[in-house]
Order: structure tokens, then C-alpha cells, then sequence
């Protein structure tokens, strides 16, 4: 019998979400996995949000079973040491010299768009890039959703560059490139265009997607639907947990200045606050229903290196290629 474990590198480097913001509030303490690790997820009493390694450096208490925020701490339950939110231990309750040693573990944390992002890399060494921040005015709340199934972020994040399966797995037809595909470092982007039956009617609608990839994690396409006056972003966020789990996040924002005249006219005379909540609960649902139908696949697939490509398929191997710098030197010779 095959093994499940996946010919690919589990952990690569890259910026991963842990929690929507909303989620985590001040004074919070979340257990959780990520990379392999069992972590810390928190809220401090004046709002920072942090990952810390899970187990206490003096005699190994697990922080996330009983320990708790104090002010701008984690107090280990096990002898109340506290931890600030770089590692340092800053108060022994004996009254006693803090040993120079120590010190929890801490991943890089940073809060963007709407997610708690915590970076990662197996060497240790700190960021080399940053996902940029979003100008969040006129856009909404997020709606967001979330799968644990065994997978990779490499193969989630595949997806956006696989223009094949966008007709044969999920409907779409008149598939157009409008941009083609190009890396920047880190970052990833194209744009397509494609149609598909919408509503009740089944009226075909023409959608425009641009690509942003940032590392193997995050991903966000902008959405137009230039004849119904729609904007809105989608996020991919595929975290790896313990080397064959990944928790899948999908999330959904929609800007509030949509037209929705174009539509219908008779659409105007609707309260702008209610139609939006109606696009958006429609658009997600579109969005969460093509995910479940790759999430199968994705899950008992195994990877194909070299892939056996045929035309149509789409950039996958200058995917393949780029997507090379987020593992080891030692890694890469699989990938």
C-alpha cells in the first residue's frame, strides 16, 4: 500500500493565516498547529495579536492549557512565568533573576486585510517579503469558511494557474487570458476572463479575475463583473499543520459601491446595505461550491513531477519553476 505522505515538502517557506482577525479578541489563548509545531495564538489586553511556540522553555507547560494573557503576556500555568510577545521572559514569580535563557519560541505575526499571518522559514531566518496591506475603504466585512483535509498549499495554490480545470471541473466556457502569467519574486499575478449561467435564469455572465499570489499561502483574486457593476476580492489561504494537513480558508469581501441598476433597474430602488448582503451571500456561495468540488480531488490526488502537460492546461510549469525559492536547496530536486 502507498504511503499518504506527500512527495513534496511539507512546510514551505511563506506568510500563512492562522485566524480572521475578528476572530481573536483582546485576552484570547488559542491552541492550534502550524508547520508541524503545536502553537500558541493570542490577543494581548491591548489588542497585539501573536504565534508563540506552545510549550513553556523553563520546564515545558503547554502555554495553550491553562496559561493565560496577562496584560501584554502569556503566563505559563505550570510556575507563572510570563512571556512578552518577542520570547522574552520578563517576570519569575520567586522574585528571582530570569534565566538568560529563557526564551519562547515566536514566529514572525503580522495582521493584514483581515487574517492573522504568521510567517515561516525552516532555517529560522526572519521575513524577506511582506504581504501587502489593502486599502480597505467601501469594502465589507469578510465572509469566510474553512476546510482541514489532507493536502499541500503548493497544490491548492495550483489552482489559479490551471486553466483547464476551470472548464471541465467547474462550467466555465469562453475562457480568455488578459494577462499572462508573471512572477515578481514572491508574487505571483495573471488575468483571465471567463463566462458562466448564473441565477435563476441562468443568464450566461462574463466574470474578470486578476491573480495576486503572495508565497504559497496567500492568495487573492479581484473579481469584476463589468455588466452587472460587481466588484469584489476573493482570498485563498492554505496553512499547513502537522506535514499532511492542511486547514483551507476561503473568504469573500465585497465593495460596497456596487451598481446594482446594471442589473435590473428596478434593482436601485433596493436599499443599498440589503442588496450588498445578497451579492455577497450569492457570490460566496458560487465561490465555496467551486472549492468543495476541488477539494476531493485535491485530497487524494497525488503530485506529478514532471508534470505530462497538454496545451490548454495553462502556466503550470512556469508555476512549477517559481514556486521552487520557498523550499530548502536540499528540497528543491522534488518539487
Amino acid at each position: 500500500m502507498e504511503s499518504d505522505v506527500p512527495l513534496l515538502p511539507p512546510f514551505p517557506t511563506g506568510w500563512y493565516a492562522l485566524e480572521l482577525s475578528a476572530a481573536l479578541h483582546s485576552g484570547d489563548i488559542r491552541r492550534t498547529q502550524f508547520m508541524g509545531q503545536d502553537v500558541i495564538l493570542y490577543r494581548t489586553a491591548s489588542g497585539v495579536a501573536n504565534v508563540m511556540g506552545a510549550y513553556c522553555p523553563h520546564l515545558g507547560a503547554h502555554l495553550g492549557v491553562g496559561g493565560d494573557i496577562q496584560g501584554e503576556y502569556v503566563r505559563c500555568p505550570f510556575h507563572h512565568f510570563e512571556f512578552d510577545t518577542t520570547g522574552l521572559c520578563i517576570v519569575v514569580p520567586y522574585g528571582t533573576r530570569i534565566p538568560p535563557k529563557a526564551l519562547a519560541k515566536v514566529f514572525p505575526t503580522r495582521e493584514k486585510n483581515g487574517f492573522i499571518l504568521a510567517y515561516f522559514d525552516a532555517t529560522g531566518a526572519p521575513p524577506a517579503w511582506e504581504v501587502p496591506d489593502l486599502d480597505l475603504e467601501n469594502w465589507s466585512s469578510l465572509t469566510a469558511t474553512s476546510w482541514n483535509f489532507r493536502g499541500h498549499p503548493q497544490e491548492t495554490t495550483e489552482n489559479s494557474v490551471d486553466i483547464g480545470h476551470f472548464s471541465e471541473t467547474h462550467g466555465y466556457t469562453a475562457i480568455e487570458m488578459l494577462k499572462p502569467l508573471v512572477t515578481d519574486g514572491p508574487y505571483l499575478t495573471t488575468r483571465y476572463a471567463m463566462r458562466r449561467a448564473s441565477g435563476p435564469l441562468r443568464t450566461s455572465v462574463r466574470s474578470e479575475f486578476e491573480i495576486h499570489v503572495y508565497g504559497l499561502g496567500y492568495s487573492q483574486v479581484d473579481v469584476t463583473v463589468p455588466q452587472m457593476g460587481i466588484r469584489a476580492r476573493l482570498f485563498v489561504l492554505a496553512t499547513p499543520l502537522d506535514g499532511q494537513q492542511i486547514t483551507l480558508r476561503i473568504a469573500l469581501s465585497l465593495f460596497n459601491d456596487n451598481e446594482p441598476g446594471r442589473i435590473h433597474p428596478l434593482l436601485s430602488l433596493m436599499p443599498r446595505a440589503v442588496f450588498n448582503r445578497l451579492v455577497s451571500t450569492f457570490t460566496f456561495a458560487g465561490f465555496k461550491h467551486d472549492v468543495e468540488q476541488d477539494i476531493p480531488i485535491w485530497q487524494h490526488k497525488r503530485y506529478v513531477q514532471p508534470p505530462i502537460l497538454a496545451e490548454g492546461d495553462g502556466p503550470v510549469g512556469k508555476y512549477r519553476y517559481w514556486v521552487k525559492q520557498f523550499y530548502l536547496e536540499t528540497e528543491r530536486s522534488g518539487v
